[in-house]
């Protein structure tokens, strides 16, 4: 055999022992490519979770879409984005969006405490229909935060003045967490309420002691302050408001002076 062949020959035999060790490259099956797009799903509702929060809303309206668009019918993305146009004051987009995520998984406690809240804060009208969400949710054995629902439950009725089942619903919270700050500062909104302003007084100072001042609690304790007659206390939590949480709903309503609904 002549050495032109025989390199040939060589070149050949290396050539195919090369292709032996080439993996095939197999077409993913549909389970696969299934859980693939479950996956990107739930990550991009996670980050429009973090630019909710941020208060990115288009950048968050941008990410569920993306994770719609993978998975037609994830329901936390429809939930996230129930959440972000109820912040941007688009009532019926919000609506649509929590409809849709409870039409596919109607027992998620999550959507259910959201749309609760969102009935709540928007269509007092349809209040019932929220405390019957709050309900539905916090009878789920396997949900995280009943604590949170029932607070949410216990500030709505407080609006209508339905102190009874307000301090019900607060106290149902604290007894699956003692500790729950909201709960907390919805019993000294309870008491505040209810025109026992000497007792909110007291309960509202040992709270900001207590747990880490939010937009909410100081506002509630510049009302207190101001119902109670104590001047130098009122100007003090309504600095640390502007100061701390200039940009909060909470501050906004200081700055049109509207403390005269101390009640």
């Amino acid at each position: 055999m002549s050495k032109l062949i025989r390199a040939g020959v060589v070149g050949f035999l290396v050539w195919l022992a090369g292709c032996e060790h080439v993996p095939v490259q197999e077409k993913p099956t549909p389970e696969e490519l299934k859980q693939r797009a479950l996956q990107s799903a739930k990550i991009h509702t996670e980050l429009a979770g973090q630019y909710y929060h941020r208060g990115q809303y288009r950048i968050a309206i941008e990410e569920a879409g993306i994770a719609l668009r993978k998975k037609s019918d994830y329901a936390p993305a429809y939930n996230m984005l129930g959440l972000v146009y109820m912040d941007l004051q688009e009532d019926s987009q919000a609506e649509w969006n929590f409809e849709r995520g409870l039409g596919i998984t109607p027992n998620d406690p999550d959507i259910r405490n959201n749309f609760g809240w969102f009935l709540c804060q928007r269509k007092p009208d349809r209040m019932e229909q929220a405390i019957d969400h709050f309900m539905a949710a916090v009878r789920d054995p396997l949900y995280e935060t009943p604590e949170r629902t029932y607070t949410n439950a216990g500030l709505c009725v407080l609006k209508q003045n339905n102190f009874e089942q307000a301090q019900a619903f607060f106290q149902q919270a604290l007894v699956i967490r003692p500790d729950y700050a909201l709960a907390q500062l919805g019993m000294v909104e309870l008491d505040f309420s209810r025109g026992e302003v000497k007792k909110a007084w007291s309960s509202i100072i040992r709270y900001l002691q207590t747990y880490s001042p939010t937009s909410g609690s100081l506002w509630l304790a510049v009302r207190i302050a101001r119902a109670n007659g104590d001047i130098n206390a009122e100007t003090n939590y309504a600095f640390q408001l502007q100061k701390r949480f200039p940009d909060s709903s909470e501050a906004r309503e200081l700055r049109a002076g509207r403390l005269n609904h101390e009640r």
